[in-house]
């Protein structure tokens, strides 16, 4: 059997729609309006898709009900289902396993240890979201990078990467896929299978690796001493984070004097916040320390550590007022699980609600009962940290009670990604002696979907209730496994390519892109929508690219009496190629700060990258895919 017999033939040519001018207008002025808000990130990118379905009815060019069609698509119940299997396998400890297993046989070779990273990266995304899979995953690099003294510079990039090819490996690794594969459906087509995507997955992440090997040399690799015991690496200390998030200026450690006006008053009393700009985020009572609370009562001798970044005038002023004795920062460990407080960072995912929001209006001391003393955005440290406008990637220090932090699991849902807990416990096993269970689920889910017994959505949701009668997951645990922005996302952009297919603007730009680039060949024809696909997703989401693009790139295989399966494939593939900036795609956004990168890195790595992934796809996509 040749591959040409996994990718099925077109069963019908259909003649271009006739344009409609002033809805064409309407549709393609909406659109713009989209691609801005999309672009600067205002608002978010499903309220922007609330808008655009509300909109899109008022250009009467669709109806109300089409414009509601994408909740009832097969397509959005099999994404959420996804999201649910997936969680399955971290809740289960299949992930932690998995990034044990690399600690073990990775060992302290860089030159082993990325290719087995990527390899992890990118099998495990192949059956859920690659934003998912690279925010799994990036405290499990962290984990190895202090453990082996490789600089998480070194790493990061990797993870970004092999996620973002994981999209290319199945129909099911990315919404992208599935948006696709749905246009070709829609059209009268068979649509792909589960492994068409493989035949180009494979050898793209093969030579990313290669890349990845050789251009590491320009990501940086500045790392911390090796720890003789791989599973416990050495964690950062309170020096670490003072140089990291430049709290030199904001952190002090008071101790309260034997006349202080403060002694044996409760902190509520005192509202030191409002009266003196002073944020106590630790008390040391003897030689523990505590959490502070309202009820706390402060005691002659108390060591304070206390964050000043409210404070205005002379912290000289304070020690008279207060009679406090100021005292060095000493090097203190906030990540012994055996104290009462500790600390932790944080990184802010794609599909966070605090995005756009800052600590003071998101109230995160209330909702997760730890204090924000530091944020990071790539290698700069913020100082306003209350007025900061929160973007995905940035990154959090965290204090507060243990008890808190290892809540965080189950209070932050998809708001926060835990780094570098202590011991390795980034991913806790919540379903012990489960793993097994779980992988039997997702091969009998993979195999029902290859082969074809029931529809894919239906094969999903098997797998689904399989989880929660083996006590892999609940029904909890379900709904906040599901990235509900990402639906809205999909839902509300569907609509669009009604419009432009009604109107004719699918048509307009397949004839202007055949114009330009017709003469040239199938493979110039091919490299122009990967080219396209790729500049359009620097600026919207690849989910809403695929939306806008799967159209055109059918509507150029008709327009040529060609197959539309190889100009598909090449929209799916570019869409999940997002090297070239961090603000390509959520992916890179989010291991930006813990990677300590800068702009640069991405372009210098991530542009002949997806260079190379063009050209991979160019040769390989028509052969395997005759037009």
């Amino acid at each position: 059997m040749t591959w040409f017999h996994f990718f099925p033939r077109p069963a019908t040519t259909r003649l271009p729609t006739p344009i409609v001018i002033s809805g064409l207008s309407a549709v393609l002025a909406l659109l713009g309006a989209a691609v801005v808000m999309f672009a600067l990130n205002r608002p978010r990118m499903d309220a922007v898709a609330l808008i655009v379905m509300t909109m899109l009815p008022f250009t009467g060019v669709i109806t109300v009900r089409e414009a509601l069609s994408g909740f009832s698509d097969p397509n959005i119940v099999l994404i959420a289902a996804l999201f649910v299997l997936g969680d399955g396998l971290v809740r289960t400890g299949v992930v932690r396993e998995v990034g044990d297993w690399l600690v073990v046989k990775g060992g302290s070779s860089e030159k082993r240890l990325i290719p087995l990273l990527m390899i992890a990266v990118c099998g495990i995304g192949a059956t859920m979201s690659s934003t998912a899979v690279a925010a799994i995953f990036i405290p499990v690099a962290l984990r190895m990078s202090r453990g082996t003294g490789i600089g998480p510079g070194r790493l990061m990039m990797p993870v970004s990467i092999a996620a973002l090819i994981s999209g290319m490996t199945t129909l099911l690794a990315t919404p992208p896929n599935l948006i696709v594969n749905a246009e070709l459906i829609r059209e009268g087509e068979t649509g792909f299978h589960f492994f068409s995507f493989t035949p180009f997955g494979i050898p793209v992440l093969v030579m990313a690796i290669g890349w990845t090997l050789f251009a590491r040399r320009w990501l940086p690799s500045d790392g911390g001493e090796p720890a003789e015991d791989l599973s416990r690496p050495k964690l950062p200390d309170l020096k670490d984070w003072m140089e990291r998030y430049d709290l030199q200026e904001r952190e002090y450690r008071f101790q309260i004097g034997r006349d202080s006006p403060l002694a044996g008053y409760s902190l509520r009393d005192l509202n030191l916040r409002s009266r003196a700009g002073m944020n106590i985020l630790a008390i040391r009572h003897g030689r523990t320390f505590i959490a502070p609370m309202g009820q706390t009562e402060l005691r002659v001798g108390d060591i304070m550590l206390v964050d000043l970044v409210g404070r205005v005038g002379n912290v000289d002023e304070l020690y008279d007022q207060y009679n406090l004795h100021p005292l060095p920062l000493a090097e203190v460990s906030f990540t012994d699980p055996t104290q009462d407080l500790g600390a932790v960072e944080v990184i802010i995912p794609a599909d966070s609600a605090l995005v756009g929001h800052t600590i003071r209006q998101s109230a995160f001391r209330g909702k997760f009962g730890l204090t924000v003393i530091g944020i990071r955005r790539g290698v700069k440290a913020e100082k306003h940290i209350r007025d900061v406008e929160l973007k995905v990637g940035d990154t959090l220090l965290v204090m507060g009670s243990w008890k808190s932090i290892r809540a965080l699991r189950h209070t932050a849902g998809h708001d926060l990604v835990a780094l570098g807990l202590s011991l390795g416990n980034e991913h806790p096993v919540e379903i012990q002696g489960r793993s097994r269970e779980a992988l039997l689920i997702l091969a009998l889910v993979v195999g029902l979907m290859i082969t074809g017994i029931v529809p894919n959505v239906q094969a999903a949701l098997i797998g689904c209730l399989l989880m929660g009668a083996l006590g892999c997951v609940d029904l909890d645990s379900s709904y906040r496994a599901i990235d509900w922005k990402t639906m809205v996302l999909i839902v509300g952009m569907l609509p669009f390519s009604i419009a432009l297919e009604r109107t004719g603007g699918v048509d307009l730009a397949s004839h202007a892109l055949m114009m330009v680039m017709g003469k040239a060949g199938i493979h110039a024809l091919l490299a122009a929508l990967f080219i396209v696909t790729s500049v359009l997703g620097m600026f919207i989401s690849n989910t809403a690219t695929a939306v806008l693009m799967a159209p055109v790139a059918i509507s150029v295989a008709r327009g040529l009496e060609a197959s539309p399966y190889p100009f598909a494939m090449i929209v799916a593939l570019a869409a999940s190629a997002a090297f070239m900036t961090p603000v390509s795609s959520p992916v890179n956004a989010i291991v930006v700060t813990p990677g300590g990168y800068r702009f640069g890195d991405f372009v210098r790595i991530g542009v002949p990258l997806t260079l190379l992934v063009m050209a991979i796809s160019v040769l390989l996509v028509p052969a395997l895919l005759p037009p």
